[in-house]
Formats: structure tokens, C-alpha cells, sequence
């Protein structure tokens, strides 16, 4: 009885091996893993196309007076020159461009990083009279480029007597439209109910926000102080034309004065915007994580 028993269930088994369904199954298993397969590919191939840029700037850097004086595409130099990094913080003050760029950075994210908070606090949880009306008005100023408004902009600095100073360039960007429309949309999220209950236990407006709504925003924070951070780092224009000596040059006017009219020394160019990149990618490092979390979370409000 046992037996035939274990011969029937082996004949079902069979059975269900050949039926369709298991049939189809491998086919479905097979266009799942080649879809895999075809997604990492496509990654791979672009995170080379961007990370080829970077590499180029290295090998431009290390090769004796840049790859773009030679002749043809060379993807590796001939000889390699390491010491043009010496070369160029004997030749320039790259310490102090940096310590520039460090500082009007640094302030620039505290600033625009507060008064995205505030600001975007209160577009999220008090109701008054032309609230939306304002906050349109300010999603209309993130298009308009800095070309448009660099004239005024240069009159109101130069009438305060801030020209060629860390505030000429960090006051007019103490204010984004763009972050303080990233901190309302993620401030929203945060429950009115806690709000309401530390108003019924007797906070303040402003303990409220400091022990309920800001320990909440942590993934809201790295995001602002990563975007602002490269913005400011990166910025050119403005410090272009707010800064007019070298000891007060940011990295990037600084970079553009290597590039002279009858001289073009692309290997210490290279060597300047390699180390430059250098601060960004720690910020980014260390804030990534919140940083990806604070993405998603803003954009799905």
C-alpha cells in the first residue's frame, strides 16, 4: 500500500512538470533575469559617461602641460607629472581661494538653510491673508536667472558698502526660492496634531518649532545644505563680480584667472578644478543617506 502510494505521488510530481504552467514558468524566470541584466547595464554604462569627465580632468592634470597641447586622444599620458599639484599652490593661493570658498559656503548654508525652514514652516502650517499669493510670487523668482538681476543686485551691494566682502556674496543668496519650496513640501507631512499639542501644553511658537518640527526634518536638512552647498561652492557670476582681488577670490573666480589671454596652463587648471571637487563629494558622503530619504520624502508631498 505504501508502495503504490509513493508511485502515485511520483507520477503526480511528473505530472506537474509537464503541465503548462511549470512550462511557462522558466521563460517568465529567464525574461526577469535578462531584464536584470539589461538594468545593470545601463547603469554601469551611466556611471562611466559621467564618470569619465572627472577621469579626464586627472589625466589632464597629471600629463606635462595638459592632454589638449597634444596631438590626437590619449586616454592615458605618456609620462606622468604629479608635482604640477605643488606647482600650483606655490604659484597661486589656492589655500586662500579655498578658505574663501569654505567660508562664504559654510555661511551661505546656515543662512539659506534657517530661512528655509522658517520660511517654509510657515507656508506649511499658519494660514493668513495672501499666503498662497506670496508663495507664488516666490516660485516665480527660481526662473529668473542671475543674468536679469545682477545689475540691482550689484547697486544695492555696492550702496551698502559690501563690494568686494564674504557678505556681498553671501547675503543675496541667503534666501532660495527653490529651498524654501523644498521645506514646505516636506513640512507639510509633519502632523498638526503634535504641533497642536505642544501649543495646548504651553510652547511657544518658536519651542514648538526648535523641539517638534526640527527634529523631525532631518532628511529636510541634509537636502538643503547638500544642494545649497554645491550651489555656493560652484557659484561663478555673482562672486565674479562682487570680488575684485585675488585674496578674496572664491575657487571659481580663481580658477578663471588661471586661464589667461596667450596662456593656457590646462594641466594646473585641471589640478585646481580637481581639488576643488574634493569638499563637495565629502559633503555629499556624509549626508547622502538623508540626503536620498529627503529627496524622496519632499517629492512625494
Amino acid at each position: 500500500m505504501t508502495a503504490s502510494s509513493a508511485s502515485m505521488r511520483l507520477a503526480r510530481s511528473q505530472d506537474r512538470a509537464r503541465s503548462p504552467r511549470a512550462g511557462g514558468l522558466r521563460p517568465r524566470i529567464v525574461r526577469r533575469a535578462i531584464g536584470r541584466w539589461l538594468v545593470w547595464a545601463l547603469l554601469v554604462v551611466g556611471a562611466l559617461i559621467m564618470f569619465f569627465p572627472v577621469y579626464w580632468v586627472f589625466v589632464t592634470a597629471i600629463s606635462p602641460g595638459g592632454l589638449a597641447q597634444g596631438a590626437g586622444l590619449a586616454l592615458w599620458p605618456s609620462r606622468v607629472d604629479l608635482g604640477v599639484f605643488a606647482r600650483v599652490f606655490e604659484s597661486q593661493p589656492i589655500g586662500t581661494w579655498m578658505l574663501n570658498s569654505t567660508i562664504t559656503s559654510v555661511a551661505s548654508v546656515v543662512l539659506s538653510v534657517g530661512i528655509s525652514l522658517l520660511a517654509g514652516y510657515a507656508f506649511a502650517k499658519y494660514r493668513f491673508r495672501g499666503r498662497d499669493a506670496i508663495f507664488a510670487l516666490m516660485l516665480l523668482t527660481i526662473m529668473v536667472p542671475i543674468q536679469v538681476i545682477v545689475v540691482p543686485e550689484f547697486v544695492i551691494v555696492s550702496r551698502l558698502g559690501l563690494v568686494n566682502s564674504y557678505w556681498s556674496v553671501i547675503l543675496p543668496s541667503a534666501a532660495q526660492g527653490i529651498c524654501i519650496f523644498i521645506a514646505r513640501q516636506f513640512l507639510i507631512a509633519v502632523p498638526d496634531e503634535l504641533i497642536e499639542a505642544a501649543r495646548v501644553d504651553g510652547a511657544s511658537e518658536l519651542t514648538t518649532f526648535l523641539r517638534v518640527v526640527l527634529p523631525m526634518s532631518g532628511p529636510l536638512i541634509a537636502v538643503l545644505t547638500i544642494l545649497t552647498f554645491v550651489w555656493r561652492w560652484n557659484d561663478f557670476i555673482w562672486p565674479l563680480v562682487a570680488l575684485q582681488t585675488p585674496d578674496k577670490f572664491t575657487m571659481s573666480v580663481g580658477l578663471n584667472s588661471l586661464n589667461g589671454a596667450y596662456a593656457h596652463p590646462w594641466d594646473q587648471i585641471m589640478a585646481v578644478t580637481l581639488l576643488s571637487m574634493i569638499p563637495v563629494i565629502i559633503v555629499f558622503l556624509v549626508f547622502q543617506r538623508q540626503f536620498v530619504q529627503g529627496i524622496a520624502e519632499s517629492g512625494l508631498k
